[in-house]
């Protein structure tokens, strides 16, 4: 899952849009709210506090921290091209942030792509899935036709996560090392290789 930086940017204020609580398997509950650019230094601190692992299946290269141009082209966005969420562990606006989930449409196309990253304390417990959820719903409300994102092959847990929705997978045959992940939300599904097939 590596979304390009976008390139929309938003004034410096927190969005209005009304927080939504998420109760997860083992009891704990997050606070999901559209990201703004405040969150920039508290984005750029998630991020930097992933474990290496959970860092390169995010980014797909040996990120190490945000720099500060990155983290701002991460929260400076117009949630219409480049929609995005965070996660906290309560509604306090300066709690850290646990949880990142966004999609970013293609130019001339109602397709966009998408990418989630779960701290690691708080990954097994369904906060993936539910962001991928609210993501993919968001998504089609607002005329997304395909959901898409490339799947590092060595990422069991999301693989399996994105077939449990009903995603398609594709082999990409410029990089063995990644699947192409899809969410088709209209009618043409042609052309693709469903979960079950995916590794043959």
């Amino acid at each position: 899952m590596n979304t390009s930086f976008s390139p929309f940017f938003a004034p410096a204020r927190r969005p209005s849009a009304r927080n939504d609580l998420i109760t997860l398997s083992d009891g704990r509950r997050v606070t999901l709210a559209p990201i703004s650019p405040l969150d920039a230094p508290a984005e750029r601190a998630f991020v930097g506090a992933l474990s290496l692992t959970s860092r390169y299946r995010r980014f797909h290269f040996g990120l190490r921290e945000l720099s500060p141009e990155a983290s701002r082209a991460m929260t400076e966005i117009d949630q219409h091209h480049h929609v995005a969420f965070v996660a906290r562990a309560s509604d306090d606006d300066d709690a850290a942030i646990v949880a990142d989930a966004r999609y970013v449409m293609r130019a001339d196309s109602a397709d966009a792509e998408f990418a989630i990253a779960v701290a690691d304390e708080w990954q097994g417990a369904g906060l993936g899935r539910a962001l991928l959820m609210r993501l993919a719903a968001h998504a089609r409300q607002n005329a997304v036709q395909r959901l898409f994102g490339d799947v590092l092959w060595g990422n069991p847990a999301m693989l399996a996560l994105v077939c449990s929705l009903g995603a398609a997978l594709r082999r990409n045959p410029g990089d063995s090392t990644v699947v192409r992940v899809e969410f088709v939300f209209g009618e043409n599904a042609a052309d693709r290789v469903l979960c079950a097939s995916a590794r043959a």
